[in-house]
């Protein structure tokens, strides 16, 4: 089979794809019809992964992939295939597995030498267009390799199954299952604690990631084991993120990374998982500490979400460009001048509480950030500032804006959907209970045949879903059923297990494979094991169990959910590292909380403390006085009276007495 000598992008639903539409390569979207042609013609498979929001994929294409001499080699000597990370992680976290087992640094865009079977031979990351920054050019990069695979095909297809091979085993094989032992967590703990930056937060080093895998981890041995110290090392690390020039201190709103060590300048791409872990962390790190801080940024954050990402039907966009105008960051940044004109006499209040830096290597107008006494003044002053920031969004909104990746992704909506329900209970927001509910709806509602698509855009889906969809969408359907009380969101989170159950499982019971079983078109089925910047889809599923579970009642459940952990943690014992949140959800599954609360349905009185109380570890059951529908079971199954007040603790199977007193309720939840 031979498809037609052209770029075939122009139908494809994701706004990656289409930005590489135009270009002079003949690029082919990753189908079993692509796959199939380099089979025919027999040639290697150039495979060219991105995603819209990346600086360095859009400076690859402007170089190379818009250019006509080089799209000629690319033409002539492979078969280019153009893969969206956002809409195919499966295939991206094969290839990225297999550049690191080369020895080489990940990131995207990532660029890969396939055999005609998809087996990968050799790769990188950027490559520019002429040798430069001690790269080769790409020119000679194909040529090189073209060379190779004429001349040492047999030493290249030898290679190509030892690395595949390779990979296999990390991705999905299998290990003895471990016991879960609380020790792990602790452990984990205390070596992430050791690689903290202590004057600047986060890890120690450039560029600065907000490591929500790793963030967790150190939550989870403050509530679990009291470490005051990890509990310091988030809020510390928070601190500093939300006065550094990651945060939109104008829109709300936080960037992938920083390029630096202290947090000033960022890729500026925002994307929706990464404002999703703020959103939690925050609603955490304001229960620990009342400051104020954090309610504010997630007040703005929100405001942000609900302003620029949402899409029809309520969902949220994937992402926010870098670049606007061929420029990075152009959109967010300012000069002096520009912040005189918009504010004129006003501006003297602005830079009271704000600062503009150009650091070293930055060739952009001025990075806005605050420093550390700004940002707690401008906490206590913040009335005096809305009105300027308000004036200074109106005038940024007609600047030119950054691409917007549309497209909705069934897991990171999950996430963003938990984060608002869990944070509008705290902070007694039902509008942002109402806006997760609504971008539940409208993913839930999209189903085919009961499967969920991994993502849509428009009229548009893409099917079937991933494991971590699922699990994604299961622990939103528990935390807006804790936000609301409605058992239907536990019935939706059931249904979304029995489809994981059906598709994703391995023979043996003993965990999930990432991509569903009637999935064709994947060189290896891989786990979902490993972590990226959000927690890996097996430790979703862990969680995702372990929370129905406790919602429900139900034992089999909860020795399925061990179960699955205990291999896991077999698994993750050979790179905790790149596995925290396999870590963190064993440490769930060994002590799950539930917190049954009677209590008037009109005048809360235990409710509110519960709400002021989050914890990740805990589901929330509220019924209200004087219900027999829906009553969930305490352990043993017993059914809580509901003729009055009462509150009961329970981790695992023991619960602590009944508590009727709001106080005494948050002084346990707070212990």
């Amino acid at each position: 089979m031979t498809l037609p000598a052209q770029n075939l992008l122009a139908e494809e639903a994701s706004p990656y794809l289409q930005q590489h539409s135009g270009n002079p390569v003949h690029w082919r979207a990753w189908s079993p019809a692509s796959l199939e042609e380099a089979k025919t013609l027999d040639r290697p498979i150039l495979l060219s992964v991105g995603y819209a929001a990346c600086h360095w994929c859009h400076v690859m294409a402007h170089e190379s992939f818009e250019n006509d001499g080089v799209a000629a080699v690319m033409n002539r000597l492979f078969v280019n295939i153009k893969v969206d990370r956002e809409e195919r992680p499966d295939i991206d976290q094969i290839y990225m597995a297999a550049l690191s087992s080369m020895g080489e640094q990940g990131g995207w865009p990532l660029t890969m030498f396939l055999t005609p079977d998809g087996k990968p031979f050799w790769g990188g990351t950027y490559f520019p267009r002429e040798a430069r920054y001690g790269r080769p050019g790409f020119i000679q990069v194909m040529e090189a390799v073209d060379k190779a695979w004429r001349e040492k095909r047999d030493s290249l297809h030898q290679s190509a199954d030892g690395l595949t091979s390779h990979v296999e085993a990390r991705l999905s094989g299998t290990h003895a299952k471990e016991s879960l032992d609380r020790g792990t967590l602790t452990d984990l703990a205390g070596r992430i604690g050791g690689m903290i930056d202590r004057d600047l937060g986060g890890l120690r080093g450039a560029p600065k990631f907000p490591n929500a895998p790793f963030m967790l981890t150190l939550w989870l041995s403050w509530l679990r084991d009291g470490n005051a110290a990890h509990r310091d090392d988030v809020l510390v690390s928070l601190e500093h993120m939300l006065s550094g020039g990651i945060y939109d201190h104008i829109g709300g709103g936080l960037s992938r990374y920083s390029t630096d060590a202290e947090w000033l300048v960022p890729h500026f791409e925002k994307m929706l998982y990464d404002n999703a872990e703020l959103i939690r962390f925050c609603n955490w790190a304001f229960s620990a500490s009342g400051n104020d801080l954090f309610r504010i940024r997630i007040e703005e954050t929100v405001d942000w979400l609900l302003r620029e990402m949402r899409v029809d039907g309520g969902a949220f966009a994937a992402s926010l460009d870098a670049d606007s105008d061929g420029e990075e960051g152009l959109f967010y940044t300012w000069s002096r001048q520009e912040i005189e004109t918009v504010l004129g006499a006003e501006s003297a209040l602005f830079f009271k509480y704000f600062t503009l830096s150009s650091p070293h290597g930055w060739d952009g107008k001025p990075v806005v950030h605050q420093t550390r006494a700004q940002q707690a003044q401008s906490v206590a002053d913040r009335d005096h500032l809305i009105p300027i920031k308000a004036r200074l969004l109106a005038a940024r909104e007609a600047r030119v804006r950054p691409g917007l990746d549309a497209k909705t992704l069934t897991d990171w909506n999950g996430l963003m959907i938990g984060a608002l329900a869990e944070a509008g209970r705290s902070l007694s927001r039902p509008d942002w209970i109402e806006a997760a509910a609504k971008a539940f709806a409208h993913i839930s509602g999209a189903s085919r045949d009961r499967r969920l698509p991994h993502s849509m855009l428009g009229a548009r889906k893409l099917f079937p879903a991933l494991s971590i969809d699922y699990a994604a969408m299961a622990n939103a359907a528990i935390s807006l059923f804790e936000a609301s009380g409605d058992w239907n969101y536990i019935d939706q989170a059931k249904q979304f297990i029995e489809q994981l159950d059906h598709w994703h499982a391995d023979a043996a019971g003993t965990g999930y494979y990432l991509t569903a079983s009637d999935s064709t078109d994947v060189p290896i089925r891989i786990r979902g094991d490993v972590d990226e910047a959000i927690s890996s889809a097996t430790s979703q599923i862990i969680q995702a169990l372990t929370r129905l579970a406790s919602a429900t009642g139900d034992l089999d459940l909860g020795e399925k959910a061990w179960k699955i952990a205990e291999h896991a943690a077999g698994r993750a014992a050979h790179q905790a590292y790149g596995q925290a949140g396999i870590v963190n959800a064993c440490a769930f599954a060994i002590e799950p909380l539930k917190l049954v609360i009677i209590d008037s349905v009109d005048d809360p009185k235990l409710v509110p403390a519960a709400n002021r109380c989050p914890d990740p570890r805990r589901v929330d059951i509220v019924v209200g006085i004087g219900s027999e529908a829906n009553r969930p079971l305490l352990p043993g199954g017993i059914l809580p009276p509901t003729d009055k007040v009462g509150a009961w603790l329970c981790t695992g199977q023991v619960c602590l007495p009944v508590v009727t007193d709001a106080g005494e309720l948050e002084r346990l939840l707070r212990r």
